[in-house]
Parts: structure tokens; sequence; C-alpha cells
């Protein structure tokens, strides 16, 4: 593949990004921090965890950790590129300089398309929680999906601090909550206390039918399901453009993730098939719950609500911070309609932000008219977005590395380790993720098929929402970048 013919070393100094004029360098390293873990831990975890043990049973601890490795590379190619230039476009900036306008149309509309789907999805599940409380049980499950909408669009338009800092608390109360398990569970095992009428220990994996319970096909099958638990990373490269210490803080940042991953999502899962045998976790259940019940600890389906929740908020909140950057880059370029470029006195993107809540509205009046049928509407569109913006990614960072090795521009000092090997790897790994989505009918090949009406939506979309765009990189101006330290 070809380089741009921009893309020459020399002397220019590090220069603002035109997507980043305007906004506010106001996430602190802490936010940066706990915006990384929280992109990574969301309600996947939590509640879906369960239906995946009955699914899979024990082998989900391989599942979360192939999974895992995955996405902290793409993390590592997503970082390498930020470190060469942050920019609040994140992966549709890079996309836009290295593989072209085209391409730049397709990963925006794609990526927003994940995050609104998502985000109908996120609005849906706060309305179920709040109806985990009796004493909520006559509300309509819109009034609790339009309210939840109401906050995070406020918190979202009054300033990117206010993001952080609301996204900051999110994700410590997922962590707190999980290193309350992780620390009671494995003291309860390391004294083998029974749990449920249970001697805990190994023997239950081997007393229940071993490592693959249900053969190795049905854990190959449920991969195309934990991918989508570590849907989010990606918001790190947003956030990084808003960062005042990016150099600093991003790599930090995303080398921690890996440890992360391997403590809350794998060993939470051998934790949990030690402690009590993995028939005893189900579907709808958080597998968390299922254990404290089983001790005997009172409220602890109270607590576990609250996380979730919490959970559901939060991707709500990454939903609408990214769509409102991703929409602005898109409309600096020409990709999107002039006035999604607008910033309002806050430094916020608020057309973008606000494009996004009338599609949110409608999954309000979805909850409205068919309140059952909701997830599965739009659950699987989310995962064409998903898997596009990380492809997007990696072919991104796969450009940059080889006008690096060809001289053409300087490393950016934080390089995806063992690329680009790792890369197409990792491309190939995406790939094999569709081929599982297409053998998973109904569900699955229902969403590969639609493949095809979103090709031609963004065919039209690409006629029709195509005007004369202003100057860009690939029209011959350098590029601004950062070059290594």
């Amino acid at each position: 593949m070809s380089i741009p013919d921009h893309a020459q070393e020399d002397s220019t100094p590090i220069l603002p990004a035109e997507d980043d004029e305007g906004y506010h360098k106001g996430l602190g390293s802490r936010q940066i921090q706990m915006i990384a873990v929280g992109g990574a831990i969301g309600t996947g975890l939590f509640l879906g965890a369960g239906s995946r043990l009955q699914a899979a049973g024990p082998s989900l601890a391989l599942v979360y950790l192939v999974c895992g490795m995955f996405s902290f590379l793409i993390m590592r190619a997503l970082g390498e590129l930020v470190m060469y230039r942050p920019t609040c476009g994140s992966f549709v900036s890079y996309t836009r300089e290295f593989l072209g306008e085209k391409a730049a149309f397709v990963a925006g509309w794609l990526s927003f398309m994940n995050w609104a789907m998502t985000g109908i999805v996120d609005i849906t599940a706060v309305a179920l929680y709040m109806h985990f409380w009796g004493t909520f049980a006559f509300v309509p499950q819109w009034v609790f999906a339009l309210m939840a909408l109401c906050v995070v669009t406020t918190l979202n338009l009054v300033g990117v601090k206010w993001f952080g800092e609301i996204e900051f608390w999110f994700s410590l109360i997922k962590i707190v909550a999980l290193c309350l398990f992780l620390v009671v569970g494995s003291i309860i095992l390391g004294v083998r206390m029974p749990v449920g009428g249970h001697q805990t220990g190994l023997h239950l994996i081997a007393d229940n039918g071993g490592l693959f319970p249900h053969g190795l096909i049905a854990s190959l099958l449920l991969v195309q399901g934990v991918v989508f638990a570590y849907s989010g990373i990606e918001l790190i490269g947003t956030a990084a453009g808003e960062c005042a210490d990016v150099r600093t803080v991003l790599p930090r940042s995303i080398n921690s993730v890996i440890w992360r991953i391997g403590l809350f999502y794998v060993l939470s899962v051998v934790l949990l098939v030690n402690l009590l045998p993995w028939t005893a976790y189900h579907g709808g259940t958080s597998p968390f719950v299922t254990f404290f019940e089983a001790l005997g600890v009172p409220g602890v389906d109270t607590i576990m609500n609250i996380v979730v929740l919490t959970a559901a908020l939060s991707s709500l909140n990454s939903g609408l911070y990214s769509t409102g950057r991703v929409l602005r880059a898109m409309a600096l370029g020409g990709a999107a309609p002039a006035p999604l470029a607008r910033m309002n006195a806050s430094a916020v993107p608020a057309n973008g932000i606000l494009l996004t809540v009338a599609v949110y509205l409608v999954g309000v009046v979805l909850n409205y008219i068919v309140p059952s049928q909701v997830f599965e509407i739009v659950l699987n569109m989310a995962a064409i977005g998903i898997i596009s913006t990380w492809a997007f990614i990696l072919l991104c960072q796969i450009r940059l590395r080889q006008a690096v090795r060809s001289g053409r521009m300087t490393s950016s000092g934080f390089e995806m380790p063992g690329a680009p090997f790792t890369s197409w790897l990792t491309l190939a790994y995406l790939g094999s993720v569709l081929v599982l989505m297409l053998f998973d009918y109904p569900n699955g090949t229902y969403t590969i098929a639609s493949m095809s009406i979103v090709a031609v939506l963004l065919v039209i979309g690409w006629k029709y929402l195509n005007p004369a765009r202003p100057a860009a990189p690939h029209d011959g101006q350098e590029p601004p970048r950062m070059t290594a330290p």
C-alpha cells in the first residue's frame, strides 16, 4: 500500500489539528486512566457473563483472555496513532489522512451507527434496571429512558470536564465492585469455605464437564459475542485530544489495560467457576449476584443493580461524547453537514451531540411502542460499527508504520508491539468474528446480511453529503504531527 505524498519527514513543529480547534484540554491524568479502564469494562462482564458461562462453561476465561489480548493490540495501534498526532477526531482524522476521504466517510458514519444503536440499548437497559425496584414498577419504561437521556445530554453539553468527572466516578464504581468480589472470592477460595453447599476448588471444573463442557465449537462461537464486551476501548483515542499531558498519560493508561483485563475479566471468571459450579450461573442474572446470594449476603442484588445501572449510564455518556467529536471531525472534512462542526460556548460540539440525541429519542419511542423487542431490533446493528471502527484503526496504523519504515515519518515513540505482523493478525481476528457472526443464525446471519443495505446507504450518503471540501492534508498540506521525544 502506498503512503500519501504529504507524509514527508521534516522539522515541521507540532501544530494543533483543525479537528481540535476550539476544544479545551480539560481532561486530567486520573480521568484519562479511568476512561481507559471504563471502556474495557462494561455490562458485558457484570450482566452478560452469566449467559456466557451457561453457554461455554469455564472456557469463558480463555475466550475473555484471547479477545482481551486482541483488544489490547487494537488499543496499542490506536496509541501509536495518537502519539503521532493527538486529535479529538481520533480514528476519523487518521482515516482521512492515511486512507482518504471516502474511507473517513465510511469510518465516521459506521461509528456513528454503532454508538447510536448502542445508546438506544443503553437507555433501554437503564429503564429495565430501574424497574428492578418495585417502587418504580408503575412508571412506564419510556419515562426512565427519557430521564436518563436528559441527564446525560446535559452533562455532555456543559463541558468536557463534566464528562470526564462523571466518567471517572462511573468507572470507579465498576472497579470497586469488581475488586470487592476478587478480594472476597479469593479469601473464600483460600480458606476452602463452602459456598451454597458446594466445596470450593478446582474440582468444580473437573466434576462438571471440564474446561470445555459443551465442546470447543461452543466456545469458538462465543467469541463473536465476547468481542463486543470490549466495545468502547477506542474512546481513549478521542479523549486524548482533550488531554493536557497526553504524552505522559496515554502510554501508561493503555499499557495498564492489559493487566486489568486479565485481572477483572479472566481472574473473575476463574474465581466464579471455582466458587460455584458453572451450572449455577444463568443468563439474565449477574454471576456476581448469584455468588453473593449463595453466601447469604442481604441486599447484594440491589448493590449489583446499581453497578450495572452505572455501567449502562457510563456507556450512554461515552456514546454522546464520542459521536459529537466524530461528527465534528467529519463535518470539518466535508463528510457530514457543516452545522455539525459548530461548537457551543462551553467548547463542546453541541450540534453533533444533539443529532445523536435525536436518534436516541427514537429509542425512547421504541421503548413506548415495543418495550420488549428494543434490544433485538438494534443490538446487532451496533456490531458492524464496532468491527469497522477497529479495522480502520488497524489499517491506519499499518499505513503509519509503513511511512516510518520508509523514512517519510518519524516514529511516534509508542509503537504497537510486533507490528506489522500483529496488525494483520488482529485484522484476521476481526474477519473471523464476522465469519462466526454469519453462522450464528438467526441474529448474526441477519446482521451480516444487513451490511449490504448499510453499504447502499453509505453510497447514497456519499453522493448527497459530498459538498466541496475544505483543504485537507491530502490536498498537499503538511499535517500537524507529534515527533518522537
